[in-house]
């Protein structure tokens, strides 16, 4: 059985991984919009270009890249704000990526997150070399 190698980071490192690998698969925890100076952007389109940043941030720890990644789900707190600003979060998106995101993805509206000012959260896994 393959080990598992573990990241943690972040204020809550004692409670969970950033990472997980075991094998050749990548499991990232949700990744939220918040940055290094603990600021949250008003806008979704904001909050989802940090919470890419800070996935790539992860998989750099892997060596991994942004064109690893096979599958995403995006959970957002408010689906009619997502839909509303389709065009930005879209291009925000793809522009995190470099291109159109090669990945099965799954949007998932919930009422909330750990901190009611995020808006969206990002967990991804991802197929290593």
């Amino acid at each position: 059985m393959a080990e598992k190698e573990l990241y943690r980071n972040g204020p809550y490192a004692d409670f969970f991984c950033q990472g997980v690998r075991r094998g050749d698969m990548l499991f990232i925890a949700g990744q939220v919009g918040v940055d290094a100076q603990g600021h949250i952007p008003d806008a979704l389109s904001e909050q989802l270009t940090i919470a890419y940043q800070n996935i790539s941030a992860v998989l750099e720890k892997f060596n991994a890249s942004m064109d690893d990644i096979v599958d995403e789900t995006m959970f957002v707190t408010d689906m009619a704000d997502c839909m509303a600003n389709v065009g930005p979060v879209f291009a925000a998106r793809e522009a995190a990526y470099g291109k159109k995101p090669e990945v099965a993805q799954t949007l998932i509206g919930t009422t909330a997150l750990v901190d009611p000012a995020m808006k969206i959260e990002i967990k991804v896994i991802a197929k290593l070399a």
